[in-house]
Protein backbone atom coordinates (compact mmCIF):
# COMPACT_ATOMS: atom_id res chain seq x y z
CA UNK A 1 0.00 0.00 0.00
CA UNK A 2 0.88 3.62 -0.99
CA UNK A 3 2.63 5.20 2.10
CA UNK A 4 2.03 9.18 1.89
CA UNK A 5 3.60 10.19 4.63
CA UNK A 6 7.21 8.51 3.20
CA UNK A 7 6.05 9.09 -0.12
CA UNK A 8 6.00 13.14 1.30
CA UNK A 9 9.98 12.29 3.01
CA UNK A 10 11.21 10.91 -0.64
CA UNK A 11 10.21 13.86 -2.39
CA UNK A 12 11.97 15.91 0.36
CA UNK A 13 15.11 14.13 0.73
CA UNK A 14 15.55 14.09 -3.32
CA UNK A 15 14.87 18.01 -3.67
CA UNK A 16 17.30 18.30 -0.54
CA UNK A 17 20.42 17.34 -3.20
CA UNK A 18 21.42 19.74 -5.99
CA UNK A 19 21.11 17.83 -9.29
CA UNK A 20 21.96 20.68 -11.34
CA UNK A 21 21.89 20.15 -15.16
CA UNK A 22 24.11 21.72 -16.38
CA UNK A 23 27.02 21.26 -15.07
CA UNK A 24 25.20 17.44 -13.99
CA UNK A 25 25.65 16.89 -10.42
CA UNK A 26 23.38 13.49 -9.92
CA UNK A 27 26.21 11.64 -8.01
CA UNK A 28 25.19 12.21 -4.86
CA UNK A 29 21.04 11.80 -5.13
CA UNK A 30 21.78 8.81 -7.67
CA UNK A 31 23.75 6.90 -4.85
CA UNK A 32 20.75 7.65 -2.34
CA UNK A 33 18.26 6.11 -4.99
CA UNK A 34 20.55 3.32 -5.12
CA UNK A 35 21.11 2.44 -1.67
CA UNK A 36 17.24 3.38 -0.86
CA UNK A 37 16.61 0.83 -3.70
CA UNK A 38 19.22 -1.97 -2.92
CA UNK A 39 17.60 -1.95 0.45
CA UNK A 40 14.16 -3.47 -0.77
CA UNK A 41 16.06 -6.51 -2.09
CA UNK A 42 15.50 -5.64 -5.60
CA UNK A 43 17.44 -5.95 -8.85
CA UNK A 44 19.73 -3.07 -8.84
CA UNK A 45 22.63 -1.86 -11.79
CA UNK A 46 24.02 1.38 -12.57
CA UNK A 47 25.07 2.34 -16.11
CA UNK A 48 27.14 5.64 -16.08
CA UNK A 49 28.04 7.30 -19.52
CA UNK A 50 29.59 10.07 -18.25
CA UNK A 51 31.33 10.38 -15.04
CA UNK A 52 29.85 10.63 -11.99
CA UNK A 53 26.40 10.59 -13.37
CA UNK A 54 24.85 7.37 -13.19
CA UNK A 55 21.53 5.60 -13.96
CA UNK A 56 19.23 3.34 -11.77
CA UNK A 57 18.06 0.55 -13.14
CA UNK A 58 15.82 -1.37 -10.91
CA UNK A 59 13.76 -4.49 -11.32
CA UNK A 60 11.03 -6.39 -9.63
CA UNK A 61 11.80 -9.73 -11.50
CA UNK A 62 8.94 -11.72 -13.22
CA UNK A 63 7.58 -14.64 -11.69
CA UNK A 64 7.08 -16.42 -14.91
CA UNK A 65 10.43 -17.64 -16.91
CA UNK A 66 13.08 -15.55 -17.31
CA UNK A 67 12.85 -14.71 -21.18
CA UNK A 68 9.11 -14.45 -21.08
CA UNK A 69 9.06 -11.95 -17.80
CA UNK A 70 11.50 -9.84 -19.21
CA UNK A 71 10.10 -9.49 -22.58
CA UNK A 72 6.71 -8.91 -21.31
CA UNK A 73 8.43 -6.22 -18.75
CA UNK A 74 6.70 -2.62 -18.09
CA UNK A 75 9.38 0.12 -17.58
CA UNK A 76 8.35 3.85 -15.36
CA UNK A 77 10.60 5.73 -16.30
CA UNK A 78 11.31 9.59 -14.81
CA UNK A 79 14.18 11.73 -14.37
CA UNK A 80 16.08 13.49 -11.75
CA UNK A 81 18.38 16.21 -12.80
CA UNK A 82 17.27 19.68 -12.68
CA UNK A 83 17.49 23.24 -14.20
CA UNK A 84 19.34 25.44 -12.75
CA UNK A 85 17.66 27.50 -9.91
CA UNK A 86 17.68 31.61 -10.52
CA UNK A 87 17.05 34.27 -8.49
CA UNK A 88 14.10 34.98 -7.20
CA UNK A 89 12.82 32.26 -4.95
CA UNK A 90 10.48 32.68 -1.82
CA UNK A 91 11.26 29.51 -0.67
CA UNK A 92 14.36 27.41 -0.30
CA UNK A 93 14.77 25.54 -3.80
CA UNK A 94 16.64 22.55 -1.53
CA UNK A 95 14.16 22.95 0.78
CA UNK A 96 11.02 20.77 0.29
CA UNK A 97 8.51 22.82 2.30
CA UNK A 98 5.16 22.23 2.28
CA UNK A 99 2.74 25.36 2.43
CA UNK A 100 -1.14 25.17 1.74
CA UNK A 101 -0.88 22.05 0.18
CA UNK A 102 2.31 22.86 -2.21
CA UNK A 103 5.41 21.07 -1.72
CA UNK A 104 8.10 23.72 -2.85
CA UNK A 105 11.39 23.09 -4.23
CA UNK A 106 13.28 23.05 -7.83
CA UNK A 107 12.37 19.93 -9.38
CA UNK A 108 9.11 19.40 -7.31
CA UNK A 109 7.31 19.11 -10.61
CA UNK A 110 9.80 18.39 -13.04
CA UNK A 111 11.11 15.52 -12.10
CA UNK A 112 11.76 14.58 -8.83
CA UNK A 113 7.62 14.62 -7.42
CA UNK A 114 7.59 11.94 -10.26
CA UNK A 115 10.32 9.93 -8.84
CA UNK A 116 9.66 10.07 -5.92
CA UNK A 117 6.49 8.28 -7.23
CA UNK A 118 8.18 5.52 -8.50
CA UNK A 119 10.03 4.86 -5.87
CA UNK A 120 7.40 4.76 -3.14
CA UNK A 121 5.71 2.12 -5.62
CA UNK A 122 8.56 -0.03 -5.87
CA UNK A 123 8.88 -0.02 -2.04
CA UNK A 124 4.74 -0.30 -1.89
CA UNK A 125 4.72 -2.92 -4.34
CA UNK A 126 8.02 -5.17 -2.58
CA UNK A 127 6.33 -4.08 0.53
CA UNK A 128 3.40 -5.96 -0.02
CA UNK A 129 4.85 -9.06 -1.47
CA UNK A 130 3.44 -8.52 -4.72
CA UNK A 131 4.75 -11.15 -7.11
CA UNK A 132 4.14 -9.78 -10.95
CA UNK A 133 4.51 -12.29 -13.62
CA UNK A 134 6.45 -9.81 -15.84
CA UNK A 135 9.32 -7.49 -15.11
CA UNK A 136 8.66 -4.27 -13.26
CA UNK A 137 11.60 -1.66 -14.34
CA UNK A 138 12.01 1.62 -12.93
CA UNK A 139 14.75 3.66 -14.90
CA UNK A 140 16.01 6.95 -12.74
CA UNK A 141 17.71 9.03 -15.64
CA UNK A 142 20.30 11.58 -15.31
CA UNK A 143 20.39 14.20 -18.29
CA UNK A 144 16.93 14.79 -19.47
CA UNK A 145 17.21 18.45 -19.35
CA UNK A 146 20.30 18.51 -21.79
CA UNK A 147 18.90 16.05 -24.31
CA UNK A 148 19.75 12.72 -22.44
CA UNK A 149 22.75 11.63 -24.30
CA UNK A 150 24.31 10.32 -21.14
CA UNK A 151 20.66 9.13 -20.06
CA UNK A 152 17.85 7.30 -21.78
CA UNK A 153 19.41 7.50 -25.61
CA UNK A 154 22.31 5.05 -24.53
CA UNK A 155 19.93 3.08 -22.35
CA UNK A 156 17.92 2.12 -24.83
CA UNK A 157 20.92 2.06 -27.56
CA UNK A 158 22.75 -0.37 -26.15
CA UNK A 159 19.43 -2.71 -25.02
CA UNK A 160 19.97 -1.97 -21.80
CA UNK A 161 16.17 -0.62 -21.27
CA UNK A 162 13.63 -3.07 -23.77
CA UNK A 163 10.47 -3.23 -22.30
CA UNK A 164 7.25 -4.61 -24.03
CA UNK A 165 6.09 -0.51 -23.18
CA UNK A 166 7.44 2.56 -21.28
CA UNK A 167 5.16 5.06 -19.27
CA UNK A 168 7.60 7.97 -18.89
CA UNK A 169 6.83 10.04 -16.10
CA UNK A 170 7.42 13.17 -16.83
CA UNK A 171 4.12 14.85 -17.38
CA UNK A 172 1.36 17.14 -15.61
CA UNK A 173 -2.23 16.13 -14.11
CA UNK A 174 -2.94 12.27 -14.97
CA UNK A 175 -2.97 13.19 -18.42
CA UNK A 176 -1.73 10.61 -20.81
CA UNK A 177 0.76 12.32 -23.85
CA UNK A 178 0.41 9.81 -26.58
CA UNK A 179 1.91 12.96 -29.21
CA UNK A 180 4.38 15.10 -29.67
CA UNK A 181 6.02 17.13 -31.99
CA UNK A 182 9.12 17.14 -33.37
CA UNK A 183 12.18 19.48 -32.26
CA UNK A 184 14.78 21.02 -33.99
CA UNK A 185 17.32 23.58 -32.68
CA UNK A 186 19.83 25.33 -35.21
CA UNK A 187 21.75 28.22 -35.68
CA UNK A 188 22.31 30.08 -38.44
CA UNK A 189 25.75 32.04 -39.18
CA UNK A 190 25.88 34.83 -41.83
CA UNK A 191 28.90 35.61 -42.90
CA UNK A 192 29.50 39.63 -44.35
CA UNK A 193 32.65 41.87 -44.69
CA UNK A 194 34.02 44.86 -42.62
CA UNK A 195 34.17 48.22 -43.46
CA UNK A 196 33.77 51.43 -41.27
CA UNK A 197 30.70 52.67 -40.60
CA UNK A 198 30.48 55.67 -42.31
CA UNK A 199 31.61 54.33 -45.67
CA UNK A 200 29.11 50.79 -45.38
CA UNK A 201 28.40 50.70 -48.78
CA UNK A 202 32.11 49.02 -49.03
CA UNK A 203 31.10 46.45 -47.20
CA UNK A 204 28.51 43.49 -46.31
CA UNK A 205 26.25 43.74 -42.94
CA UNK A 206 25.69 40.28 -41.77
CA UNK A 207 23.11 41.97 -39.00
CA UNK A 208 21.15 43.19 -41.54
CA UNK A 209 21.69 40.21 -43.32
CA UNK A 210 20.19 37.99 -40.80
CA UNK A 211 17.60 40.71 -39.88
CA UNK A 212 16.10 39.73 -43.75
CA UNK A 213 16.20 36.14 -43.18
CA UNK A 214 14.67 36.19 -39.45
CA UNK A 215 11.66 38.39 -40.82
CA UNK A 216 11.08 35.78 -43.93
CA UNK A 217 11.26 33.11 -41.21
CA UNK A 218 8.69 34.34 -39.10
CA UNK A 219 6.28 34.79 -42.26
CA UNK A 220 6.68 31.32 -43.52
CA UNK A 221 3.08 29.54 -43.25
CA UNK A 222 3.65 25.83 -43.37
CA UNK A 223 1.98 23.43 -44.72
CA UNK A 224 0.61 20.74 -42.58
CA UNK A 225 -2.27 18.42 -41.43
CA UNK A 226 -4.17 19.57 -38.56
CA UNK A 227 -3.70 17.23 -35.25
CA UNK A 228 -6.62 16.41 -32.90
CA UNK A 229 -3.75 16.80 -30.43
CA UNK A 230 -1.23 19.56 -31.46
CA UNK A 231 -0.80 22.88 -32.48
CA UNK A 232 0.19 24.21 -35.61
CA UNK A 233 4.03 24.60 -36.32
CA UNK A 234 6.29 27.15 -34.26
CA UNK A 235 9.31 29.29 -35.47
CA UNK A 236 10.77 31.24 -32.33
CA UNK A 237 14.13 33.06 -32.70
CA UNK A 238 16.24 32.66 -29.41
CA UNK A 239 19.30 34.47 -29.61
CA UNK A 240 20.99 36.72 -31.28
CA UNK A 241 25.13 37.74 -31.67
CA UNK A 242 27.17 39.77 -34.35
CA UNK A 243 29.13 42.96 -35.07
CA UNK A 244 32.38 44.54 -33.13
CA UNK A 245 31.46 48.24 -32.41
CA UNK A 246 28.84 50.26 -33.39
CA UNK A 247 31.22 52.29 -36.30
CA UNK A 248 31.73 49.28 -37.89
CA UNK A 249 29.97 46.76 -40.79
CA UNK A 250 29.46 43.83 -39.10
CA UNK A 251 31.15 40.67 -40.60
CA UNK A 252 29.58 37.80 -38.56
CA UNK A 253 25.90 37.21 -37.33
CA UNK A 254 24.57 34.14 -35.67
CA UNK A 255 21.23 33.72 -34.43
CA UNK A 256 19.19 30.90 -33.01
CA UNK A 257 15.51 29.09 -34.63
CA UNK A 258 13.80 26.91 -32.34
CA UNK A 259 11.18 24.88 -35.03
CA UNK A 260 8.55 22.34 -33.39
CA UNK A 261 6.98 20.54 -36.36
CA UNK A 262 4.00 18.32 -37.02
CA UNK A 263 3.96 14.60 -37.19
CA UNK A 264 3.06 15.04 -40.35
CA UNK A 265 6.20 17.15 -41.34
CA UNK A 266 8.94 16.47 -42.80
CA UNK A 267 12.96 17.36 -41.56
CA UNK A 268 14.29 17.30 -45.24
CA UNK A 269 10.88 19.69 -46.20
CA UNK A 270 11.84 22.23 -43.38
CA UNK A 271 15.40 22.45 -44.05
CA UNK A 272 15.05 23.09 -47.91
CA UNK A 273 12.50 26.09 -47.30
CA UNK A 274 15.38 27.37 -44.43
CA UNK A 275 18.10 27.06 -46.93
CA UNK A 276 16.08 28.64 -50.09
CA UNK A 277 15.15 31.52 -47.88
CA UNK A 278 18.69 32.11 -46.60
CA UNK A 279 20.29 32.02 -50.40
CA UNK A 280 17.32 34.27 -50.99
CA UNK A 281 19.74 36.97 -48.87
CA UNK A 282 23.10 35.53 -49.48
CA UNK A 283 25.31 32.46 -50.19
CA UNK A 284 27.64 32.70 -47.36
CA UNK A 285 26.10 31.37 -44.37
CA UNK A 286 26.42 27.97 -42.56
CA UNK A 287 23.82 25.87 -40.69
CA UNK A 288 24.91 23.85 -37.61
CA UNK A 289 22.40 21.28 -36.20
CA UNK A 290 22.23 21.26 -32.36
CA UNK A 291 19.52 19.28 -31.34
CA UNK A 292 16.82 17.72 -33.77
CA UNK A 293 13.82 14.89 -32.15
CA UNK A 294 11.66 13.45 -34.85
CA UNK A 295 7.97 14.23 -33.95
CA UNK A 296 5.69 11.09 -31.69
CA UNK A 297 2.67 9.71 -31.95
CA UNK A 298 1.24 6.24 -30.34
CA UNK A 299 -1.78 5.06 -31.73
CA UNK A 300 -4.20 6.47 -28.40
CA UNK A 301 -6.17 2.89 -28.73
CA UNK A 302 -3.03 1.21 -28.04
CA UNK A 303 -4.06 -1.17 -25.06
CA UNK A 304 -1.44 0.18 -22.76
CA UNK A 305 -2.78 3.41 -23.16
CA UNK A 306 -6.99 2.77 -23.16
CA UNK A 307 -5.56 0.61 -19.86
CA UNK A 308 -4.39 3.43 -17.97
CA UNK A 309 -7.53 5.63 -18.97
CA UNK A 310 -9.68 3.15 -18.18
CA UNK A 311 -7.52 2.78 -14.69
CA UNK A 312 -7.74 6.20 -13.97
CA UNK A 313 -11.49 6.62 -14.96
CA UNK A 314 -11.94 3.65 -11.82
CA UNK A 315 -9.68 5.88 -9.42
CA UNK A 316 -11.13 8.94 -10.39
CA UNK A 317 -8.10 10.29 -11.45
CA UNK A 318 -9.58 13.49 -14.44
CA UNK A 319 -6.48 11.84 -17.09
CA UNK A 320 -7.64 13.05 -20.82
CA UNK A 321 -5.37 12.24 -23.89
CA UNK A 322 -2.85 14.63 -24.58
CA UNK A 323 -0.25 15.67 -27.57
CA UNK A 324 3.28 17.52 -25.84
CA UNK A 325 4.18 20.91 -28.04
CA UNK A 326 7.47 20.54 -26.01
CA UNK A 327 10.34 17.69 -25.89
CA UNK A 328 9.50 14.70 -23.74
CA UNK A 329 12.21 11.34 -23.99
CA UNK A 330 8.82 9.19 -25.62
CA UNK A 331 10.84 10.08 -29.10
CA UNK A 332 13.22 8.09 -28.16
CA UNK A 333 11.31 5.07 -27.62
CA UNK A 334 10.29 4.88 -31.34
CA UNK A 335 13.89 4.12 -32.69
CA UNK A 336 13.66 0.85 -30.94
CA UNK A 337 9.95 0.16 -31.20
CA UNK A 338 8.89 0.36 -27.89
CA UNK A 339 5.26 1.96 -27.44
CA UNK A 340 5.33 4.53 -25.20
CA UNK A 341 3.44 7.62 -23.32
CA UNK A 342 4.16 10.03 -20.98
CA UNK A 343 2.28 11.48 -17.76
CA UNK A 344 2.73 12.29 -14.14
CA UNK A 345 1.38 14.53 -11.38
CA UNK A 346 3.29 17.67 -11.91
CA UNK A 347 1.09 21.38 -11.38
CA UNK A 348 0.72 22.41 -14.98
CA UNK A 349 2.85 25.86 -16.02
CA UNK A 350 5.31 25.16 -12.61
CA UNK A 351 8.33 23.52 -14.35
CA UNK A 352 11.30 25.52 -14.69
CA UNK A 353 9.98 28.62 -12.83
CA UNK A 354 10.87 30.17 -9.86
CA UNK A 355 9.31 28.68 -6.52
CA UNK A 356 8.41 25.40 -8.02
CA UNK A 357 5.59 23.04 -6.70
CA UNK A 358 3.74 20.11 -6.51
CA UNK A 359 0.44 19.51 -5.22
CA UNK A 360 0.72 16.80 -2.31
CA UNK A 361 -2.40 15.33 -2.86
CA UNK A 362 -1.98 15.20 -6.52
CA UNK A 363 0.96 13.43 -5.96
CA UNK A 364 -0.48 10.97 -3.36
CA UNK A 365 -3.12 10.20 -5.62
CA UNK A 366 -0.93 9.80 -9.03
CA UNK A 367 1.03 7.34 -7.29
CA UNK A 368 -1.34 5.29 -6.15
CA UNK A 369 -2.98 5.23 -9.23
CA UNK A 370 0.26 4.27 -10.81
CA UNK A 371 0.68 1.40 -9.01
CA UNK A 372 -3.11 0.15 -10.07
CA UNK A 373 -2.24 0.46 -13.13
CA UNK A 374 0.99 -1.51 -13.02
CA UNK A 375 -1.01 -4.28 -10.98
CA UNK A 376 -3.65 -4.08 -13.91
CA UNK A 377 -0.83 -4.10 -16.84
CA UNK A 378 0.51 -7.41 -15.00
CA UNK A 379 -2.95 -9.29 -15.29
CA UNK A 380 -3.31 -8.51 -18.74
Amino acid sequence: MINNHRLIKTLQKLISYNTTNPPGLEWDCAKWIEKYMRSLGLDVKTYTYAKMRPNIIVTLRGTLPRKQASQGAMCITPHFDIVPIGKGWKYDPFGGKIVKGKLYGRGASDDKGNTASCLEIMHSLVEDGFKPRHDIIMAATVDEETGSDYGIIPLLEKRVLKPQVCVVMDSAEYDAIVAQKGLLHIRIQIFGKKAHGAYNWQGVNAIEQASQIINQLKQIKFKYKKHPLLRGPTINIGTIHGGDKVNMVADFCEFSVDTRYTPDMKFAGIMKLYKKIIEGVTKEYKIIIDDHQLPYQLDPKHRAVSLFLKTAKKMKCPAHLKGSEGATVITFFQHHNIPAFATGWAAEGTAHTTDEYIYVKDMCKGTRLLEEYIKAYDRR
